[in-house]
């Protein structure tokens, strides 16, 4: 069984680097759509890794599990780094091209800060 192993120490920096070299990219542009490319990325990852959960092989069944439970994991913390991400460069975007923002998606968060 292939498994894209996510907590691989080098494949994890890479991964994180990546992702927050992206969201910057769409703050220097003021265009959301770079931080959403992750966002995909790591939504598909999970989805990937769920089903691969759900169709182990009983054979090798308990470090399959392991490995996918820690893949599952991460993608999870990376998916709420991404949408945090997101959400920033959305509003930033909002404020530069002057478009009244559905909701002040982040208002809530920076206050609690």
């Amino acid at each position: 069984m292939f498994i894209v192993d996510v907590t691989n120490p080098l494949t994890l920096v890479l991964l994180l680097t990546a992702t927050v070299l992206l969201i910057f990219l769409g703050k220097e542009i003021k265009k959301p759509h770079a931080p959403a490319l992750p966002l995909i990325f790591f939504l598909i990852l999970i989805l990937l890794h769920s089903v691969q959960l759900a169709t182990i092989p009983e054979i090798n069944y308990e470090e399959y599990r392991s490995t996918l439970l820690g893949c599952i994991t991460v993608d999870l913390i990376m998916i709420f780094v991404t949408f945090f991400g997101y959400l920033w460069v959305d509003d930033i975007a909002c404020k530069f091209y002057k478009k009244k923002s559905i909701d002040n998606s982040l208002d809530w968060f920076w206050k609690q800060v």
